[in-house]
């Protein structure tokens, strides 16, 4: 049975609004083009779903989408069993998570709009743009969430692929005025373990669904946001800082089909598939010499070899020479590590031979 040693936690940094933007970094296609081996994005290996992607080349992009999304949004509210009123549309979770924290930066503790300096936590290990949108409205990120203004979390978070440490407790001690975003973008890619909040506690947040990473659909943009109970008042503000149509016609249709009992056997087939493929791919990497860090989700972080960690550049560089991309987790705070998705056999052991093969350089 393989070992898994969890990292130690570290804390968030600070950031203020007058720092030197940071740069942007996302695992796919880069300059040189769509890697043939992909480890570096979090999407489903086994997408996509082929029944989505016939309906979206179906779609009618001839026409305008309804603008207010009703179709979409009962079904979307039916799925969830929750009040259609509660649900809102997003071009994107990275334009949600900006336009939120936008809002959080102009609203005071009565309500009303007058800039001031806020705060936003953000957990030690998390997605760039949480930080990003923070430094673009002016908030301050700060250590302790009884602070904030504003709380990310993400469960199952990246790139750990772990359930955020403490999130139940965090709701119940957070300050009344705190809005607290639950980044669900990685729940339906949980291949283990379980959420850690009850239906109560996530009616607490706002939860923001971004399906297109299960389906294998990430070239297909579009989100969906269920508000927390009475938070119509700032439901109402981020409705009207949102531009018209949000969703595109192909992000409707995968919305759409989301909810469909056909597309989530599909996903439960491909995540049993998943199961097999990552604990394959976690050998191989044992089979290097790299640590594994524990995961619950189609991802995982590795700890390379200190020859690799010392000539990181190099060796990232020559597997991208040969088609296969790793994303370096250092931009998340884990300079040592990589972040790799989970890829069918055949993948694996082009990643794995081609390790083998550089690793004397290295």
């Amino acid at each position: 049975m393989l070992t898994v040693k969890r990292l130690p936690q570290q804390p968030p940094m600070r950031l203020h609004k007058s720092e030197r933007p940071a740069s942007r970094m996302h695992g796919g296609t880069d300059t040189l083009g769509k890697p043939a081996y992909d480890f570096s994005t979090n999407s489903n290996a086994l997408g996509p779903c082929p029944e989505v992607l016939t309906q979206i080349r179906l779609s009618d992009c001839a026409s305008y989408p309804d603008p207010d999304y009703h179709s979409l949004r009962n079904a979307l509210a039916a799925w969830h069993q929750v009040s259609p009123q509660r649900l809102m549309f997003a071009a994107s979770a990275s334009e949600f998570i900006f336009r939120m924290s936008m809002l959080v930066g102009q609203i005071d503790q009565r309500g009303r709009l007058a800039p001031s300096q806020k705060n936003v936590w953000i957990p030690p290990h998390s997605y760039g743009d949480y930080v990003l949108a923070g430094r673009a409205a002016g908030l301050n990120v700060v250590e302790d969430f009884r602070a904030a203004d504003l709380i990310w979390a993400c469960e199952p978070g990246s790139p750990l692929g772990q359930n955020q440490a403490g999130l139940a407790q965090m709701i119940m001690a957070k300050s009344d005025k705190a809005q607290l975003v639950l980044d669900c973008a990685y729940q339906p890619l949980r291949l283990s373990g379980s959420a850690s909040l009850s239906s109560q506690q996530r009616d607490a947040c706002w939860q923001l669904f971004t399906p297109n990473k299960a389906l294998g659909l990430t070239g297909i943009r579009g989100a969906y946001v269920i508000a927390p109970l009475q938070a119509e008042v700032w439901q109402q503000e981020l409705e009207q800082m949102a531009a018209s149509w949000p969703l595109g016609s192909h992000a409707v249709t995968m919305l759409s089909a989301w909810t469909l009992p056909s597309v989530q056997n599909w996903l439960l087939k491909s995540l049993e598939t998943l199961r097999e493929w990552k604990q394959r791919q976690i050998a191989l990497c044992a089979d290097l010499g790299w640590q594994i860090e524990p995961s619950d989700t189609n991802f995982f972080c590795v700890t390379p070899s200190r020859k690799i960690q010392e000539h990181r550049t190099d060796f990232l560089h020559a597997m991208r020479a040969q088609g296969i991309k790793l994303r370096h987790a250092g931009s998340f705070g884990l300079d040592a590590c990589f972040r790799m998705r989970v890829l069918s056999p055949p993948m694996q052991d082009a990643f794995h031979r081609a390790v083998k093969q550089y690793s004397p350089h290295f």
